[in-house]
């Protein structure tokens, strides 16, 4: 049995015979060795498929697999890897009709597709996903298919394909179960490790090590696969962006603001009318984010009309509706350009949040009143604010419920309200998985508590809150702010300056901006 391992030399071979241009921007997608009994023309269309689905390639991966199936129509891998191609394994299920569809092009029924694997290991894979496309719902079958690659992990412990797809399988199991604990994370991580150390260049070991330790405790352990995977495959728009996870972990607002751009431009090449607008649209949501930490609103501001012409191209793709308020409101909360947008039975939560700052920052307090009341609604509504995770969604909602009845009370000179609700909002983040990506609500409730207390004259406990923000959200412009003034209040001067540098040098050169001037004359005084 040959084993062939997926190298730009092989790309290229592969590119050349057949003949597009979307084909042979995938000339670099990482290093594998996955056996198996195919002949050498369907093993190399497979091998492709594989290493682009570890990227989460899924329109690229198919191609792959149904040549190789054009090629061996008996070649029961082919099917299996097609039939993993149709839904992203970290959300809930979009799809489970076309992976079924799949596995019935090999067989009609499932033993006479486990019949067509003609080795132990071939048919063990093929038996897991068996148990992913099965009976029951979504979840349970994510479970029985993280079990049926635990067994396979157990028998075939120097395979590091199975390795890579048993570290994937608890990641997707871990959200079936709804366990944050983040213990299968750990686990599936310290795998993806051990198979990145064995091979550098692999794909799915990178990429699954970025999502395990995505939180900000672990972001440190997986900063060296980021950057491996930023180099892996240049044109999979999600392997372009899922380093930057990582990166925003870290604060690091300039590889966040090009990473995204390149994940953007990579979907923005690769889609075609009818494909989803979802790269595109993940990768605008989070370059904006990157861009407006840094301070470049004009870039903020670029973000959204690009998001407003996908809408226009797909036709009014859900995903990239969603978005639009999401993105419109955070522009308007993190430049402090307050706008009060009319509120309706239709305004998006994200505006509400946005209308509500705005509303109590420019004293208009029968507005906010009335964001406060609508965003109540939507939490006695069970509104998700458009989160495919509906469950930590409605907790946002609540969150962005609280953050607005608190500036209320603040505008109202109740102060002890302003602290309930804020200490309530802190109750609903406690039970929430840690931030792994741009901050929600767009305003972070502990950076806005700081800001609360600050105006309540506690600095000392607004610092405390600006430092648990920061410990979340590393390098946040305006938590480091908040708690360079907390601590300017406080006396501690060197504290200050210390805040005061590091905004200096995340906003240098945007002269424009009221807290970087702040920062300089504050540093300039103490010359």
């Amino acid at each position: 049995m040959k084993v062939i391992r997926v190298t730009s030399a092989l790309f290229a071979v592969v590119a050349l015979t057949m003949g597009g241009p979307a084909h042979t921007q995938f000339e670099n997608v990482g290093t594998i060795d996955f056996p198996t009994s195919a002949t050498e023309d369907a093993q190399q269309h497979f091998l492709r498929g594989v290493a682009i689905l570890h990227s989460f390639g899924w329109k690229q991966a198919i191609e792959q697999f149904r040549a190789a199936q054009a090629i061996e129509p008996d070649f029961a891998l082919a099917y299996w890897g097609e039939s993993l191609s149709y839904n992203h394994p970290l959300f809930p299920e979009a799809d489970a009709e076309s992976p079924r569809e799949a596995l019935a092009r090999l067989g009609a029924t499932r033993e006479e597709r486990l019949a067509k694997a003609p080795t132990a290991r071939e048919r063990g894979l093929l038996e897991a996903v068996e148990s992913l496309w099965g009976e029951g719902s979504w979840q349970e079958r994510r479970v029985a298919y993280m079990d049926a690659m635990a067994r396979l992990y157990v028998q075939y412990p120097q395979d590091d394909e199975i390795a890579t797809f048993y570290a994937l399988s608890m990641l997707s199991g871990a959200r079936a179960l709804g366990d944050d604990s983040l213990r299968l994370e750990v686990r599936a991580g310290a795998i993806a490790l051990g198979v990145l150390k064995r091979n550098p260049t692999h794909p799915g070991a990178a990429h699954f090590v970025i999502h395990a330790f995505d939180d900000p405790l672990h972001a440190p352990i997986a900063l060296p696969a980021a950057y491996v995977f930023s180099e892996i495959a240049p044109a999979v728009s999600h392997a372009r962006h899922m380093p930057t996870h990582i990166f925003i972990q870290h604060g690091m607002w300039d590889l966040v603001s090009s990473g995204n751009q390149s994940a953007h431009d990579a979907a923005q090449a690769l889609w075609q009318p009818g494909d989803s607008v979802g790269d595109a649209v993940h990768s605008a949501d989070w370059g904006q984010y990157g861009d407006l930490q840094r301070g470049d609103y004009e870039k903020a501001r670029l973000w959204i009309d690009r998001l407003e012409a996908i809408i226009d191209a797909s036709e009014g793709q859900a995903r990239a509706v969603m978005t639009l308020p999401l993105m419109e409101a955070r522009y308007v909360v993190e430049t402090e350009e307050w706008r009060i947008e009319e509120i309706t039975d239709e305004t998006s939560p994200h505006t509400l949040l946005a209308t509500g700052l705005s509303a109590v920052r420019t004293g208009d307090i029968e507005t906010a009143r009335m964001a406060e009341a609508a965003l109540a609604r939507r939490v006695a509504n069970g509104d998700s604010g458009g989160d495919m995770r509906s469950g930590a969604g409605q907790r946002w909602v609540q969150v962005m419920h609280k953050e607005v009845a608190a500036l209320v009370r603040l505008a109202q000179d109740d102060a002890d309200g302003a602290v309930r609700f804020m200490d309530e909002a802190l109750a609903i983040v406690a039970t929430i998985r840690p931030p792994n990506g741009a901050a929600d609500p767009v305003k972070p409730a502990y950076e806005l508590y700081g800001e609360i207390l600050l105006e309540l004259g506690r600095p000392e406990d607004a610092a405390a809150r600006f430092e648990t923000s920061l410990l979340r959200m590393p390098n946040r412009p305006r938590s480091v702010l908040g708690l360079a003034r907390a601590l300017e209040q406080m006396g501690d001067k060197e504290g200050a300056a210390e805040q005061y540098e590091i905004l200096s040098a995340i906003w240098d050169g945007r002269d424009s901006f009221t807290g970087l001037q702040e920062a300089r004359r504050y540093l300039m005084s103490r010359n």
